[in-house]
């Protein structure tokens, strides 16, 4: 018998069945071979949340949660964050190849030229509420341009793909500008085509009445390096919407809201404002001690600590660290980053959370990074939408070129009633429904 199998006792029945194993799994669908009788459906397996199933082969991005490694296509998160700009990491998640200069020359003039916006996506903005959540906005108005490039329909049209892969990366900012410029009741500014791709969202955030925006260079490419970190993370849930929806042939306009839409939850991309609030409520570096005896006491929860990979320091997490230090240097120390580091410090040299593994992931320093850097916090999930976009897309498009993907279908444990008689209305009893 090969090595790489798994043999199976049904103790039901005494039968043996022998599965085959292939990089540390096994089939789902070979367990409906167990069976009691011929007529049984067969045996699935049950897991909520996916905790430990793979619902697909991907090349993208590669993790380690207990070493606390991070890489894409091969490429360790710390070289390419030192090193590379978003978009040449953008490129490298869509084609699995770094870029050549000339490549990167086509790649950054297709995606600058797409950065423009319709005009009539100033009437999708101009419906909402002056003080609706930016995010809100954005999802919206991704979901929106479905019905300004009715071509995105094209999946399997590589050219359409592709087209579709650079209005997106060319949009979201000028979609989150554009969303944010309209909670702030601000005339909508422009793309410059002359700026880097940070560059430009930033003109188009904070350009007031000056000729031309000129963005400070550290707070500049601090933005692309907290781009690069959020580029991709594996199968997420933001990610696992996009790969689901899109498996209905969805175009990727769509698809991308449905998993902008997922981002937004406060467990997934709204939690580095979970943080912000957290440092608040401390109040100052000495009440730190306070704070982790009611953690420790169950009283509160520890935000921007632990992750469902990472069991180990978030490697993303260092780098904002450093990164961090760069831009105080230009804004200022901000006063929260000290009880973050009181907080961080007692944490990692606790027994309790040692033993439970809990360290700080990229949403513990991210949001006060943010806020030194000008951004309120309801912006905060929409910087993480901006180059999740490219990470989305890259899932996207190895999805529909994968021939193994079929409609996304989970099955699930039927715990209802069985077949019920009918009763008629003068027989009823009352439900017992929850006051209003």
């Amino acid at each position: 018998m090969p090595d790489d199998t798994l043999t199976i006792t049904d103790n039901r029945t005494g039968q043996k069945y022998t599965v085959p194993i292939e990089n540390g799994t096994i089939r789902a669908m070979n367990l409906r071979q167990i069976k009691t009788r011929p007529e049984d459906f067969g045996l699935m397996t049950y897991d909520p949340a996916f905790m430990n199933t793979a619902s697909c082969r991907s090349s993208i991005t590669y993790i380690d949660g207990e070493r606390g490694i991070l890489r894409y296509r091969g490429y360790p998160i710390e070289v390419l964050a030192e090193r590379c700009t978003f978009l040449e990491v953008a490129y490298l998640l869509l084609f699995g190849e770094l870029p050549t200069e000339p490549e990167l020359k086509s790649w950054v003039h297709d995606i600058t030229h797409h950065t423009m916006l319709h005009e009539s996506t100033k009437k999708f903005m101009e419906g909402f509420r002056y003080d609706g959540h930016p995010m809100g906005m954005f999802v919206s108005t991704v979901a929106a341009l479905s019905t300004v490039y009715p071509d995105a329909r094209h999946v399997h049209d590589p050219a359409s793909r592709l087209l579709q892969i650079k209005r997106l990366i060319g949009k979201v900012p000028s979609i989150a500008a554009m969303s944010y410029r309209h909670n702030m009741e601000f005339p909508y500014v422009y793309p410059d085509n002359d700026l880097s791709y940070a560059e430009n969202f930033m003109n188009m955030l904070w350009k007031m009445v000056e000729p031309k925006y000129v963005a400070q260079p550290a707070i500049a490419r601090a933005l692309d390096i907290l781009f690069i970190l959020h580029a991709d993370h594996e199968q997420n849930c933001g990610t696992n919407a996009m790969r689901s929806v899109s498996s209905a042939q969805t175009d990727p306009y769509l698809s991308m809201a449905s998993a902008a839409a997922a981002l937004a939850g406060p467990l997934h991309g709204g939690a580095n404002e979970e943080v912000l609030k957290m440092l608040d409520e401390i109040g100052s570096k000495d009440k730190v001690p306070a704070y982790i005896k009611k953690v420790k006491d169950g009283g509160v929860k520890l935000m921007g600590f632990g992750h469902r990979i990472y069991k180990n320091y978030d490697p993303r997490a260092k780098i904002i660290k450093w990164t961090a230090e760069q831009v105080f240097e230009v804004t200022g120390r901000n006063p929260k980053l000290e009880i973050a580091l009181e907080l961080e410090r007692i944490a990692l040299e606790d027994e309790y959370f040692v033993k439970r593994k809990l360290y700080p992931n990229v949403d513990f320093y991210s949001g006060i990074m943010y806020q030194a850097m000008g951004f309120r916090p309801e912006m905060f999930t929409v910087l993480f939408a901006i180059p999740r976009t490219a990470g989305w897309l890259a899932q996207w498009q190895e999805l529909i070129t994968d021939p193994e993907q079929k409609i996304a279908r989970p099955r699930q444990i039927y715990t209802g009633h069985e077949e019920r008689e009918f009763v008629a209305m003068g027989k009823r009893t009352a439900t017992a429904v929850p006051a209003r």
